[in-house]
């Protein structure tokens, strides 16, 4: 799926089994997609796989995904371990957020910092390490592998977002009636640019995108959250 300005057709193709598809002009990240999971659908696909163009990872990762998917049922989505090109985690595993955490994650500055870390070591699991498969309300929309009919149940990702949140949105959908497995034995790279953190046009769409999501499932009063957060937290901790 391209949403180029600019159709890149001449791109090279002829040895891997894909279709391009021109989305004519960037129509937003869920939208892009949803036109994507909609031909798996009708492909009759099992299994459809949303990959960021920032990623790479070893030949035998993709089937390593799908041969864990395949055993259980009720995985509906999983996501693989994402790491830097230097080998470092990325922490991508988190539970809903709050505003405050998202807040405090990007704009805590002097003794609200340690606050931040106080509050990401619980938000983002880092107390789990990383090394156990983990069933989470709220994985990354940077490396995705979804059971297709389960998409079909929940419906594809909310086209009210243009970018940023849909991930949230979508993983919080899913993991209401499946899991959302955290699977570390597969290993991803993602070369993230973090073009939020440094272009204040995108810090702006990453914010109202994000509220968005608030807008749509609860700032401040938000009981499901409370109670799948607290879920996740003690399956964790047991």
């Amino acid at each position: 799926m391209d949403n180029s300005p600019v159709s890149n057709k001449q791109l090279d193709l002829e040895n891997i089994p894909a279709e391009y598809v021109y989305g004519h002009g960037n129509i937003g990240y869920g939208s892009g997609h949803n036109i994507a999971f909609r031909k798996a659908v009708k492909l009759g696909s099992n299994f459809h796989f949303v990959i960021n163009p920032d990623i790479s990872f070893g030949d035998a990762e993709l089937q390593k995904m799908v041969t864990r998917i395949s055993a259980d049922m009720e995985i509906g989505q999983l996501m693989p371990k994402v790491i830097n090109p230097d080998g470092t985690l990325q922490y991508l595993c988190k539970l809903l957020p709050t505003p405050l955490d998202l807040v405090l994650r990007r704009f805590a500055i002097g003794p609200l910092k340690r606050v931040a870390k106080f509050r990401a070591d619980e938000f983002e699991l880092r107390f789990t390490g990383y090394k156990q498969e983990m069933n989470v309300p709220f994985l990354s929309g940077c490396f995705m592998l979804f059971r297709v009919s389960s998409l079909q149940e929940i419906g594809f990702f909310d086209e009210n977002f243009f970018m940023y949140g849909e991930d949230i949105d979508l993983t919080r959908r899913m993991h209401a009636k499946y899991k959302t497995i955290f699977f570390p034995s597969a290993v991803v790279i993602h070369d993230h640019a973090k073009e939020s953190y440094k272009n204040l046009k995108m810090l702006w769409i990453h914010s109202i995108n994000v509220g968005k999501y608030f807008n749509k499932w609860g700032w401040f009063l938000d009981s499901e959250r409370k109670k799948i957060n607290s879920d996740v937290i003690g399956s964790l901790e047991n």
